[in-house]
């Protein structure tokens, strides 16, 4: 397995991470990471455009063969 495969699937559960915490923890994350969450604050849409970006990046390592 190569690095760029390995490196796509810890972003790729990242992503989905970013979207559980949306959708199941919003509240919990504002409440406990109050200085993060000024900075970064979550948002479904922002999530589910990371898992999308993040799925366009693995068809393209998928058609080059590095998946």
């Amino acid at each position: 397995m190569s690095i760029e495969a390995i490196i796509f699937y810890l972003v790729l559960l990242d992503s989905i991470g970013a979207i559980l915490t949306s959708l199941l923890a919003g509240r919990w994350y504002t409440r406990h990471f109050r200085l993060i969450s000024r900075f970064f604050p979550i948002g479904v849409g922002w999530a589910v455009y990371y898992f999308v970006l993040v799925l366009w990046i693995g068809s393209l390592l998928l058609r080059g063969g590095v998946l």
